[in-house]
């Protein structure tokens, strides 16, 4: 399709892209092949999994993320792409106060509904406030996108520029769940209240934990993503409501979502406020990470010196979990992963350890003594 994007972006201009399964990829292969014409354009992004963007597209363009998600790692490890590491609840403030520069905002909608309402389809997030501040909205109706109950929706005249495509959303390599991720997820488990309100991080071991949840009652779910693990929750009623920032997952999830009005695509305003958060009773942050120390500290963002991970909402949600009657914070990880000593960044400092769950069993480490964590930790270890 021929997209003639130099009518609205302007050299220099900054771009906030949607992101995961909701990046406009017919834009990004414009933008792309047009950026000798927009140079000096810098493009902040979020989770990568087209491809599309290479490392000598940075000749002209200026990258930078707040994640080494997907294809993001290569282009970090390429010196293409600079990292912003700030908790998810940051962004959206510093996207307002043009820190993050979003003079014009990419995005992929859902076809309108009769109403003529475009909704975002698979992520909200920190669009919802470079909506409100951007110059120029330029988007993608991709007709393989859902129509979901997001909190911002657009008519045809809220678009600068709007393009059709069919597309299959971009999204992670299709991956099955491990025996190893069902044990950790089995010993996850029991520290999940009826009643509940879940919050889940990236990647199958989320989907582990959902598998098993079969037996609870009255559970929610308040997150900055969810996956097709919701589903048959949602089909059996065990989970009445999901609020979140945006759904990565597989077609059979977004086929689920089309006009569900139990799922919510909201503003990180709203998913990662920490009022918002804290107002939340017996709330399960459900998260994994690079590495566990001995202490509790957690590195969330470089594995083998590369980038690959995000200070991202897990902070967020592990303060708000620890400080809610009846939470708890999860980390979920291979017993692998629990180390002497970290190899990457504080990610989550030590005073915010909460249950640390491995293959090999649970280690609470809330109102532990440093020596007494060392020993718990070293139980769940591998060997």
């Amino acid at each position: 399709m021929n997209v003639d994007l130099s009518a609205v972006v302007r050299p220099g201009d900054g771009i906030v892209v949607g992101q995961a399964c909701g990046e406009p990829q017919t834009l990004m292969d414009a933008l792309v092949a047009q950026r000798a014409g927009l140079s000096g354009c810098s493009l902040f992004l979020g989770s990568g999994y087209s491809g599309i963007l290479k490392a000598e597209h940075a000749d002209h363009l200026r990258l930078s993320a707040y994640c080494g998600i997907g294809q993001n790692r290569a282009l970090i490890d390429a010196g293409a792409l600079e990292v912003l590491p700030v908790p998810y609840s940051q962004i959206a403030p510093l996207v307002r106060a043009g820190r993050i520069r979003a003079d014009v905002v990419f995005l992929q909608v859902s076809p309108p509904n009769a109403a003529g309402e475009y909704s975002l389809g698979l992520t909200a997030d920190y669009l919802v406030p470079a909506l409100d501040v951007c110059r120029a909205v330029v988007a993608e109706v991709n007709d393989r996108i859902p129509w979901t109950h997001s909190e911002r929706l657009l008519r045809k005249d809220d678009f600068d520029l709007l393009v059709s495509s069919s597309r299959s959303p971009a999204g992670p390599a299709a991956r099955s769940i491990s025996e190893t991720e069902m044990q950790i997820a089995a010993n996850a488990v029991p520290f999940i209240p009826d009643g509940a309100v879940l919050e889940f991080g990236i990647g199958t071991l989320p989907d582990a934990v959902c598998a098993l949840l079969g037996r609870h009652a009255g559970l929610r779910v308040h997150s900055g993503t969810v996956g097709d693990g919701v589903v048959e929750l949602l089909e059996r009623k065990v989970i009445s409501r999901i609020d979140c920032a945006m759904l990565i997952g597989s077609q059979t999830l977004f086929d689920f979502a089309n006009l569900d009005e139990r799922i919510r695509l909201r503003s990180s305003e709203h998913t990662h406020n920490p009022v918002v958060l804290h107002g939340l009773e017996r709330f399960v942050a459900i998260n994994s990470a690079v590495e566990v120390d001995l202490t509790g500290a957690v590195n969330g963002e470089i594995a083998k010196g590369s980038y690959v991970g995000a200070v991202g909402g897990a902070l967020d949600f592990i303060r708000a979990a620890n400080a809610s009657p009846g939470g708890v914070s999860l980390m979920l990880l291979p017993a692998s992963r629990i180390v002497e000593k970290l190899s990457g960044p504080v990610s989550t400092p030590r005073g915010e350890a909460g249950v640390v769950v491995t293959e090999r069993g649970a280690a609470d480490l809330r109102g532990c003594s440093l020596r007494e964590r060392e020993q718990r930790l070293r139980k769940i270890a591998a060997n």
